[in-house]
């Protein structure tokens, strides 16, 4: 079993990942491929101290070099789910899991509209996680909304074990029911099913782990950078503004020294 997950691979995330070995801590990087973060973007980032004009993508390659050389473990992948089971942490991503002793958010702010429907049957029939709740529709037709570049492997895994897929590559979706799913309308088309599985690109923290507290988008943290959900850290631009690299370290660097402290009390 890991020490800590991280989930976000910009200056936060990668920074808790540098402490993290540091303290030696296992330490692994989830995220999706860093070429569609914000600061990869960034032609110029001017105040960063002591790597003035240095670009977005060099910054973020800098970081995860040195995050690489101590000894975490980057991968990409989408988190589709975090768990507690039995004391530990289980994250779901693609059709992958990894448990670990404790996990730091560092998503960046996620800007997610949901589908008509969709909050409503959360558990009812709706999941963002097919590894995790595939099996409960084994043998039944589901709907995927395949939106991230993973959904069509979620989408085979599915089929793999038994469900009736119907994959929709729209954003045009309302999910009906009464108690639970019974059907999905994409781009006018009504389709009959049992489950509805939406692939994003990225997920909210939220809706990936359930308990986790927010407040006007954003992850509520102590000054410790731990979370409403003990064992979970967060740092960078999804606990609030200012939205600076800067910042993102430093919050990175000590959301991980508290994940290490939590862990040596287990």
């Amino acid at each position: 079993m890991l020490d800590i997950m991280i989930v976000g691979r910009g200056p936060a995330g990668l920074s808790a990942a540098i402490t993290a070995r540091q303290r030696d801590k296992t330490a692994v990087v989830i995220s999706n491929d860093a070429a569609h973060s914000g600061l990869f973007k960034a032609r110029e980032v001017g105040n960063y101290p002591g790597l003035p004009k240095i670009s977005g993508p060099e910054l973020l390659q800098k970081l995860a070099s040195h995050a690489s050389e101590v000894g975490a473990r980057l991968i990409t992948g989408r988190v589709s789910v975090i768990m507690m089971v039995s004391g530990s942490f289980s994250v779901g991503y693609g059709t992958e899991i990894l448990s670990a002793k404790s996990v730091i958010l560092a998503t960046g702010v996620a800007q997610t509209s949901y589908f008509p429907g969709e909050e409503e049957f959360l558990g009812s029939g709706v999941s963002y996680c097919a590894t995790c709740d595939g099996m409960l529709f084994r043998g039944k037709k589901v709907c995927v909304v395949c939106l991230s570049p993973e959904a069509d492997d979620e989408a085979d895994y599915l089929s793999s074990i038994g469900c009736d897929v119907v994959r929709l590559r729209t954003k045009d979706v309302r999910i009906n029911g009464e108690n639970r799913v019974a059907s999905v309308t994409a781009d006018g088309e009504e389709i009959e099913c049992e489950g509805v599985f939406v692939l994003r690109p990225a997920i909210a923290p939220q809706l990936m782990l359930s308990g986790l507290e927010t407040a006007d988008g954003h992850i509520k943290t102590d000054r410790r950078g731990e979370t409403s959900v003990r064992g979970v850290f967060a740092a960078g631009d999804c606990v609030g503004a200012p939205y600076q690299v800067a910042k993102a370290v430093g919050e990175g660097q000590i959301a991980a020294l508290s994940a290490s402290e939590y862990i040596s009390r287990l």
